[in-house]
């Protein structure tokens, strides 16, 4: 089995909300971690374009995370992730899946494939398998905590668009 990361957080709205929140405002709920950054010349501005996620740095650079190998609004995304300390060939993968539950989302993160990445990467920090786990683990779920914090936000601002 592959060494993997898996978290979960309910968020009350419906999946496509939070599907659209993810996908729409990764640039506003995104939080970086110098500790887990994708080039050295990290952070930028994290967006869904043209089939793949990319941070476009302050230079005007693009470094391509990963492409999206599945869509499914409200559903499930799949995605590519590198770091650019990785070999060339090498990259983990991201699924994020949303399910109603209980008139809320509950999504699940899983980031898997962390045994195609050395031991030795720079991205590993030189942590035990287990402690870069928990680690990266720790903050998938603070990003998380931020997707809620957007969706939240979002809803707020559309009921109140018919306000006035």
């Amino acid at each position: 089995m592959s060494s993997r990361i898996l978290v979960a957080l309910r968020i009350d709205a419906s999946p496509e909300a939070v599907f659209d929140a993810f996908v729409g405002d990764i640039g506003l709920w995104w939080r970086p971690n110098p500790l887990f950054a994708f080039t050295p010349r990290s952070p930028g501005t994290m967006a869904f374009e043209d089939g793949r996620l990319v941070e476009r740095l302050a230079s005007g650079k693009v470094f391509e995370v990963g492409r999206v190998r599945v869509w499914e609004r409200g559903a499930r995304l799949v995605f590519g992730w590198r770091q650019a300390s990785f070999a060339p060939g090498v990259e983990t993968e991201v699924e994020v899946r949303f399910d109603a539950v209980d008139g809320a989302t509950r999504v699940t993160v899983e980031h898997r494939g962390w045994d195609a990445v050395p031991a030795d990467n720079v991205a590993r920090h030189g942590f035990p398998n287990a402690v870069f786990l928990h680690r990266h683990g720790e903050w998938w779920r603070a990003l998380l905590a931020g997707l809620a914090s957007r969706t939240n936000s979002r809803q707020l601002g559309a009921a109140g668009e018919g306000d006035a």
